[in-house]
């Protein structure tokens, strides 16, 4: 099992940038490739970054491509998304995953964070 908790959200102004974070806890971190999906209020989760086990590889949804990115510390068993330029559009519930590959249907990830809150105000 993998336990996950997101830090970091919060309310923004247009423009602004915010850092979420996601502490993993049980087992081996670094085994795991670990993504962000987000959820916003009658919208189905989509996919919004994720990051190899090797950290060598990431991938990001067009929408947030050169202005989020995604890195993680196996040290700290803790992945990061630096969210800049936001929009209100980004506004939604951000939700941490893990998974032994990356794919971008969040249905075949097998663990979740309880997801934080990012509000972008206009």
């Amino acid at each position: 099992q993998v336990q996950l908790v997101e830090s970091g959200g919060g309310l923004v102004q247009a423009g602004g940038s915010l850092r979420l974070s996601c502490a993993a806890s049980g087992r081996t971190f670094s085994s795991y490739a670990m993504g962000w999906f987000r959820q916003a209020p009658g919208k189905e989760r989509e996919f919004v970054a994720a990051i190899s086990w090797s950290g060598g590889s990431t991938f990001y949804a067009d929408s947030v491509k050169g202005r989020f990115t995604i890195s993680r510390d196996d040290a700290k068993n803790t992945v990061y998304l630096l969210m800049n330029s936001l929009k209100p559009g980004d506004t939604a519930v951000y939700y941490c995953a893990a998974d032994i590959r990356v794919v971008a249907a969040p249905e075949l990830w097998d663990y979740w964070g309880q997801g934080i809150q990012v509000t972008v105000s206009s």
